[in-house]
């Protein structure tokens, strides 16, 4: 219970990042809603893989290359699927917000990564 909390801490973290860097695109240049977000997410993935290596999980015990590619991994794949959320709701209901659609697709992602990172990027060995 304790890593689901600090997940969730360093997911908020991630989220502020990704809500401000979209919002800071939006708002200061004449990039749209959808490339916006594709500049945002990278740099929340970021963000959030310093918090959970350092806060929520530990460091693995793999090396970091290989850490931080099994972390992209399922970052990326996490991204996707809050991407095409995010896409679907916009396209879908074009008089939504962006930032709620940013909500909606992220609440959405958030347990597919708890699961991801909690079990195939930071998972320790069991000792026989």
């Amino acid at each position: 219970m304790k890593k689901l909390f600090r997940f969730l801490i360093a997911g908020g973290i991630g989220f502020v990042v990704d809500a401000g860097i979209l919002l800071l695109l939006l708002r200061f240049t004449p990039i749209g809603p959808f490339g916006a977000r594709a500049i945002a997410i990278p740099s929340a993935l970021l963000a959030t893989w310093f918090l959970n290596r350092n806060f929520t999980f530990g460091h693995s015990e793999r090396s970091l290359a290989v850490e931080g590619f099994r972390y992209g991994s399922v970052g990326i794949t996490s991204a996707l699927l809050n991407y095409a959320l995010y896409s679907s709701l916009l396209v879908s209901e074009p008089t939504l917000r962006p930032i709620i659609a940013l909500i909606l697709a992220s609440a959405a992602a958030t347990a597919f990564s708890f699961f991801g990172y909690s079990r195939f990027v930071f998972r320790r060995r069991e000792n026989p």
